[in-house]
């Protein structure tokens, strides 16, 4: 995928996750989480790289997310599998936050400062977008408490996501695009 595609994507897989579940539905989110992940891997170059972080971010959805449920500093519209657990919609949405770091956020692989404001200001602001245009997403008062832990989440989450694009990538050899297999 290139730039505005891996940007647009994702964009719709957020409309999707959002809309979905301000209407107790998971599944659009999931069904648009699926498309982007299979575009994803069927043009990219480092394929195991793309599915590390997916692994990564899922991991990262179910801490935060989950860590907000369980310190009952939010609930989450259309809670499918569990009210427990971050909802499936919200980890879809990581994962393919997650895939946007081989294409269009590359240029972050090497700016990790810039990755962690990006994620200190950008979390919060989603989730209140969410919250505020959908209402899938219930803060408990004083909402500023879940909102720091969302920025300080979403810093650290996204700037590991970008070192780790970085660093998986360099490590691997690029898929060879013709049928013979030898590098281009």
């Amino acid at each position: 995928m290139k730039f505005w595609a891996s940007l647009i994507g994702y964009q719709l897989v957020w409309f999707a996750a959002v809309i979905g579940a301000g209407r107790g539905l998971a599944w659009p989110g999931v069904a648009g989480m699926l498309v982007y992940v299979a575009c994803q891997l069927a043009l990219a170059r480092h394929w195991k790289t793309d599915l590390s972080l997916l692994a990564t971010a899922v991991v990262f959805g179910l801490l935060l997310d989950g860590g907000l449920i369980h310190g009952k500093l939010a609930s989450y519209a259309a809670p499918w599998p569990s009210a427990a657990l971050a909802p499936a919609w919200i980890l879809a949405l990581w994962i393919a936050f997650a895939l946007t770091f081989t294409q269009s956020l590359t240029w972050l692989q090497t700016r990790l400062w810039l990755a962690a404001l990006l994620g200190l200001i950008g979390g919060p602001l989603a989730y209140l977008g969410a919250s505020r245009g959908w209402q899938v997403v219930s803060f408990t008062e004083p909402a500023w408490h879940a909102l720091l832990c969302l920025g300080l989440g979403w810093a650290l989450a996204t700037s590991a996501l970008a070192w780790l694009a970085g660093r998986w990538s360099a490590g691997a050899v690029p898929l060879s695009p013709n049928l013979q297999g030898h590098a281009p």
